[in-house]
């Protein structure tokens, strides 16, 4: 599809391509790991930004409230959570919105709940914000799937346990979560009185037959423990405008967080992100449907290409991001690594950085053009023949 056709970044700032060099030593490396989008913004984004430009003073201005309801209408009618208005909020990210939920909703020497593998600024957050961590380890079942165990989990629950850091859909195992397993999760955070940080920013990325659920929508009593932190980033590939919502139902909470957010001063954001924001809302579904097709295309490719070599890999059930088992290839991962780098020339984002349940896995970005998907399987699999 033309929409989704190879575009060179190299002459970007594009931060998968300049640090290169820093992480793989080489620039002679194609990169496949940070979780952007090798495929261009909608037209309609960028349209909606080039309309705002013919206006000359680009002041500070706040983000509207048809920007929210756009938001809103979309979460409404993709997901069947009806938000309100006054629950929503701007944050510059998702990472930052967690910080300051962790701020705002715990003290010092407090534990934050994390599951392993998952998204490295999950447990960063946690340190720097002088909060101990509580690590539950993801298990595989026999059908490559992960789950949490609830009772286990409940076992490392303490006194001092204060929150939950939750990620839904999963990064980087691709899990969407069924209503069973959020149904119990949430009951259990209820019991103890730990509240949860829901990061959902992946949730329009999911494919058929998986539907995305937000916890938040599961209960009224769900709703008001929960803090949902979700964007238009990953779904439209507009990490750069820099622009998430935090949606925060409890009124209490949401004093909580807003002191926390005045502290930091992070403001209602920039002119052009609102623009951005608002116009992928509204205008990208006929695009976003394409995208889906297209990233279901590739989960599939690799699938295919991989299935008579000694790397697992189980089909996301969300997310751009496959999430390569490599344990059958018998290499520590510093070897695992260095075969990804020199051996098949991709640079990948090694599973050992999303936790220690991740040693032994690679994860690989695929929301790229088909052409650049099918050079990084010929070159992995010509090196995997070498092995």
């Amino acid at each position: 599809m033309d929409e989704f056709r190879y575009i060179d970044r190299t002459s970007t700032n594009a931060e998968k391509y300049v640090l290169r060099e820093k992480l793989f030593h080489t620039r002679e490396v194609q990169p496949l790991w940070v979780a952007d989008m090798d495929i261009a913004t909608p037209v309609c984004v960028i349209n909606a930004v080039q309309k705002r430009l013919e206006h000359p003073i680009l002041g500070y201005e706040i983000m509207s409230d048809s920007a929210y309801e756009a938001q809103i209408d979309w979460m409404r009618h993709h997901h069947g959570f009806e938000m309100k208005r006054e629950w929503l909020s701007y944050s510059p990210s998702v990472v930052a919105s967690i910080g300051c939920a962790i701020r705002a909703f715990s003290e010092e020497g407090d534990e934050v709940i994390v599951m392993d593998p998952v998204y490295p600024l999950f447990y960063s957050m946690v340190k720097e914000n002088n909060r101990e961590l509580i690590i539950h380890p993801l298990k595989q079942d026999d059908s490559g799937i992960y789950r949490f165990d609830l009772e286990r989990l409940g076992a490392q629950i303490t006194s001092k346990t204060k929150l939950l850091l939750f990620c839904s859909p999963h990064n980087p195992i691709g899990r969407v979560w069924s209503r069973s397993e959020l149904l119990a999760l949430g009951e259990l955070c209820l019991e103890h009185g730990i509240r949860i940080i829901s990061d959902e920013i992946h949730s329009d990325i999911v494919y058929a037959p998986n539907k995305h659920i937000p916890l938040a929508s599961l209960s009224s009593a769900f709703l008001e423990n929960t803090v949902t932190l979700m964007g238009p980033g990953k779904t439209f590939n507009m990490a750069g405008f820099s622009i998430s919502t935090v949606c925060i139902a409890s009124q209490t909470l949401r004093e909580m967080f807003e002191a926390e957010c005045k502290r930091v001063h992070w403001g209602d954001g920039a002119l052009l992100s609102h623009v951005a924001f608002e116009a992928a809302y509204r205008e990208g579904d006929g695009w976003y449907q394409k995208l889906l097709g297209h990233l279901s295309d590739h989960a599939q490719r690799i699938a295919e290409a991989l299935f008579a070599t000694p790397i697992r890999y189980t089909k996301p059930e969300a997310t751009y991001l496959a999430w390569l088992d490599c344990r059958e290839m018998e290499l520590g991962d510093r070897e695992l690594r260095e075969f990804f780098v020199h051996k098949a020339g991709l640079g990948l984002s090694p599973g050992l950085s999303f936790g220690k349940e991740g040693s032994g896995f690679m994860r690989l970005n695929f929301a790229v053009a088909s052409e650049q998907l099918d050079e990084a399987l010929e070159k992995l699999c010509g090196a995997l023949d070498g092995l």
